[in-house]
């Protein structure tokens, strides 16, 4: 591989905490073994990002493949604008122009240097698992709604670990890191459900009081809460990141993120919508596309495309394993795919020389909207499906739907065809 396919300048300006006070060294990086991961119980987020770091800034300047960057090797794969493209942006560095724009970038010399004496100025935020939603393909770790109920099917043995945000002496310490990093231009926040989250609106607090209100704001929401306070908080900043995750526009929705209903969730949407573009704000759909939802998700990129905001995933969902697009037989994938196809012919292509990443600004909606679909279009026309994925996905809904007393038949009939001879029995 050449140097700008491995290089990444993430590892120079950002980091993440993870809902269970785990570091991460990039917000799109896979981490499996939690054992081998620094905790803030361990050690503060500056030791984190100034010493522990220093390894995989010495990889990505040997221009050495690092194996949790996997995700964004896969979106790249596909067309798909990945994690790394979206960093190496923020840096000034373009992939079609690379040499020459990364020695033009501002963190040149800091490139030069796999040590650190620099606070990250960019962070994703996992603020716990409080959560209202029990979506069909998330995990207990991100809801404490799917948490409990995983507990009373006895799908786990004991509940996530509490969320480093309840440690009163963890959440202080990141306080004061975030309050006094004199560069600190990005903070995205995640759940969990943000707004319905204590620390949350602490933390917003907390800034507006040390007048950082120049810093930008981003969070998700999951269309099942409105809160005017929290909304006038967010005025108080120059800039707001929305990110409103939804995974259809149709029924199917009603299945997908449970106990959400459509009705609600459109509303809701179109509150966000207005609200967001009178103050200026930055939207993005999030889409979490499943082997559930795929069929449906041109009905989210023609709302967006009509509305002109972007759709945004952070990759191709991998666990839970059993809920990936590639679950479905090559009928229905095809299926998906036609129906995706048939959309995008419908729009204006963009153009093919036009690699531009930048899905925040505003003339390339459009452009990014379509580049997204067909990224989507070439990973259920590429990816094989697995078979092997189908026993315990079977195993997993007819346990889950029995206690919801729903069925994913009554949203998508035709899947019959394939689920019943996998031993699938719901009625």
């Amino acid at each position: 591989m050449k140097f700008k396919d491995t290089f990444c300048s993430s590892p120079w300006f950002h980091m993440r905490i993870t809902n269970q006070g785990y570091y991460n060294f990039c917000r799109w990086q896979t981490t499996k073994n939690n054992t081998l991961r620094r905790n803030i119980k361990d050690v503060t987020p500056t030791e984190y990002f100034q010493q522990d770091m220093v390894g995989i800034r010495e990889a990505m300047k040997n221009g050495t493949p690092i194996e949790e960057c996997g995700l964004c090797m896969e979106m790249e794969s596909h067309g798909k604008v990945s994690g790394r493209e979206k960093q190496l942006l923020k840096t000034g560095i373009e992939l079609d122009n690379f040499e020459k724009t990364t020695i033009a970038s501002p963190f040149y010399h800091e490139f030069k240097k796999v040590t650190s004496d620099i606070l990250p100025s960019d962070w994703q935020i996992d603020l716990g698992n409080y959560c209202n939603g029990a979506c069909v393909f998330c995990d207990p770790k991100h809801s404490s709604t799917l948490a409990g109920e995983f507990l009373k099917l006895n799908l786990i043995s004991e509940p996530p670990s509490p969320s480093w945000c309840s440690n009163d002496v963890q959440f202080d310490e990141f306080i004061n890191t975030i309050i006094s990093s004199s560069s600190l231009a990005y903070l995205h926040f995640i759940g969990g459900e943000t707004l319905i989250t204590p620390a949350f609106k602490k933390i917003l607090i907390t800034l507006i009081e040390h007048d950082l209100t120049d810093v930008t704001i981003g969070f998700t929401t999951n269309l099942m809460v409105w809160d005017d306070s929290i909304n006038a908080l967010l005025m108080k900043f120059d800039n707001v990141n929305l990110g409103l995750s939804i995974e259809t526009l149709s029924a199917v929705n009603d299945y997908a993120r449970y106990p959400s209903k459509i009705e609600n969730a459109k509303m809701i949407l179109d509150k966000w919508v207005k609200f967001g573009k009178e103050h200026g704000w930055l939207m993005q759909i999030r889409i979490t596309p499943t082997w559930i939802t795929v069929e449906d998700i041109d009905s989210v990129f023609e709302y967006a495309y009509h509305s002109l905001i972007g759709v945004e995933s952070c990759n191709y969902i991998h666990e839970p394993s059993y809920m990936r697009m590639d679950v479905l037989p090559s009928e229905f994938k095809n299926q998906a795919a036609d129906r995706l196809e048939k959309w995008i012919k419908s729009k204006e292509k963009p153009n093919s020389t036009d690699n531009t990443v930048n899905i925040r600004n505003p003339s390339t909606v459009r452009s990014n909207i379509i580049r997204d679909a067909i990224s989507y279009l070439s990973y259920l026309r590429r990816t094989p499906h697995d078979p092997l994925l189908i026993p315990k996905m079977i195993d997993f809904i007819t346990t889950i739907e029995t206690n919801r007393g729903n069925s994913i038949l009554d949203y998508k009939p035709h899947y019959e065809k394939f689920l019943r001879p996998a031993g699938y029995r719901r009625s």
